[in-house]
């Protein structure tokens, strides 16, 4: 079996397996890189990227739809799928093209294949074993189903629903996590009936209720239903449609059931626990350097326990390469890590919930600022709030730890808030900053400043 050797050799080439290959190539290792599918991954081909074009195509329909609120005379006509493909699938290939550059660039051998790994420091492909000095598993994560519920025709998951001819009239969305509420938005928003079912008490049931709370009044506003604390039983489907089952005998019909109940750890086949790699639920387990149980084997991304989010692996990824390269970067605190749920209307948030800050620091302070408030909010006529939370009692002094925010467009303000998280900024800092006028994103300064204790545009 041909032999090939690098510093090294990494198998999975999404996010967070690229993102570590740009960076040890740049500190001057050589670097094999294997991906069985297409560069970029899960998130460039079939996740953040395409569902952000649907999510954008489906905010143009709403502001058509909704243009004579404002004395636009525009309509709604409906939805061209092969249109909207047309335009999701351009966007993708000129990312594509460019990071394909950008790999070729950087002197890294690309490895079209699937990899296997084989301890103690080597990846197979085909007939060809590729040996590192350092391995890293960044194999991601897939789309994960319920026992008996066989994806296909009328059920799909997020892959199939990126590539759907025509746009259903009826759908039901098993899962109300962060992938089934913004389908769900922009299912309804392309016309259809939707209705989210949720075995949890809320939907985005990670985020801080506050978060929940909000988006809940805000679909309801918007006439999508959802049904959450009650669990599916199963489904039929024939060829005009899907019946889906619920536990409490309630049956709905629809034309598409999208199954968003999370994604599991793509480890499968891949030969970690055949070579020793120490596992859970599927999950390669790490240490806080990203070391596996196997010297100078690591792991990153999804297949690692924490969140699923294509910017935490991006982050792993060059942590791990500066890491390797003796550069000592520090530790990725995963609570500053933002969060952002890209449905109408967005939910964003970094830091701790005010539950997970009462455990931690007993004594908190909590502050809640309405959009209504905000001028630039009003003009794109969105409801929402910003919610801080501060530890220590009120009147005392204590950084801001947890940032929780709902409405449209919050997602960009995201930015600001992970500094403050991460560089414990307290409220009075803030409040001390000037945020330009009008934008959403002088509410976010107009917080603190009321958490600081100088409210201006503030009723409270």
């Amino acid at each position: 079996m041909p032999e090939h050797n690098a510093d090294l050799v990494i198998l999975g080439g999404g996010s967070g397996g690229y993102a570590c290959a740009l960076r040890a190539a740049e500190l001057g290792m050589s670097v094999v890189l294997i991906e069985k599918d297409k560069l970029g991954g899960t998130c460039l081909h079939y996740g953040c990227i395409p569902t952000k074009a649907l999510l954008h195509a489906a905010e143009v329909a709403d502001a058509a739809r909704e243009g004579e609120k404002i004395g636009v005379r525009s309509t709604f006509d409906g939805i061209d799928m092969a249109g909207v493909n047309a335009y999701k699938d351009g966007v993708i290939a000129k990312l594509y093209k460019g990071l394909q550059g950008l790999v070729k660039s950087r002197k890294i051998t690309l490895v079209d294949g699937t990899g296997r790994f084989e301890g103690p420091n080597s990846v197979v492909v085909g007939d060809d074993r590729y040996v590192g000095k350092k391995v890293v598993l960044a194999t991601g994560s897939y789309a994960k189903s319920l026992p008996g519920l066989d994806i296909g025709g009328r059920i799909a998951t997020s892959y199939e629903a990126i590539h759907l001819d025509e746009a259903p009239k009826r759908v039901v969305v098993l899962g109300g996590g962060v992938i089934g509420v913004e389908f769900a938005s922009v299912f309804k928003s392309f016309g259809a009936d939707v209705t989210i079912v949720e075995a949890l008490p809320h939907l985005v049931p990670n985020e801080d209720e506050f978060a929940s709370k909000g988006l809940e009044r805000a679909f309801r506003k918007r006439k999508i239903t959802f049904k959450t604390g009650v669990k599916f039983t199963g489904a039929k489907q024939t060829d005009d449609a899907v019946t889906v089952s619920l536990e409490s005998g309630e049956e709905i019909e629809a034309d598409l059931l999208l199954v968003a109940i999370g994604r599991g750890p793509n480890t499968a086949n891949a030969g970690y626990e055949e070579a020793g790699v120490k596992m859970e639920r599927g999950f390669v387990l790490t240490d806080e350097r990203l070391r596996t149980n196997l010297e100078n084997v690591y792991a990153l991304g999804d297949i690692v326990p924490g969140l699923q989010l294509a910017h935490r692996g991006f982050a792993q990824g060059i942590f791990l390469a500066e890491n390797l390269a003796g550069l000592n970067p520090p530790l990725i605190d995963e609570k500053g890590i933002p969060r952002v749920t890209y449905c109408e209307p967005e939910v964003a948030s970094v830091g701790l919930t005010e539950t997970e800050a009462k455990e931690k620091y007993g004594e908190i302070e909590t502050l809640t600022y309405d959009l209504a408030g905000n001028g630039k909010s009003q003009i794109l006529q969105t409801q929402g709030a910003i919610k801080l939370i501060k530890s220590g009692a009120k009147g005392t002094e204590g950084p801001v730890v947890g940032i929780h925010m709902v409405g449209a467009r919050v997602g960009e303000l995201i930015g600001e808030a992970q500094l403050v998280y991460n560089w414990d900024a307290q409220a009075e800092d803030v409040a001390a900053l000037v945020h330009a006028h009008p934008t959403q994103n002088e509410a976010f300064g107009e917080a603190h400043l009321a958490l600081a204790g100088k409210p201006l545009h503030s009723h409270s």
